[in-house]
């Protein structure tokens, strides 16, 4: 083999490599990102959820003491 032949060969061979391990490593950076969003849809359900438990408690508390008082709204002005 001619000396030409064996230097393309050889930077084929590296560039060929390099891609590979250019789109493995791209791979995985979009894989964990993909698993920090779902964490975070996650968290953010989690969130809702002690929310929506808080208003109905709120709402709970509201309609017992709205039996236990008498509530007058006289208009917003003294």
């Amino acid at each position: 083999m001619s000396k030409a032949a064996k230097l393309t060969l050889a930077g084929t061979s590296v560039g060929a490599i390099g891609i590979v391990a250019l789109v493995h490593y791209q791979q995985n950076s979009e894989k964990a990102a993909m698993h920090a969003g779902v964490v975070r849809d996650i968290e953010q359900q989690r969130i809702k959820k002690e929310r929506q438990a808080d208003f109905e408690m709120q709402r709970a508390l509201e309609e017992e003491y709205r039996k236990v008082q008498q509530v007058h709204d006289n208009g917003g002005g003294p």
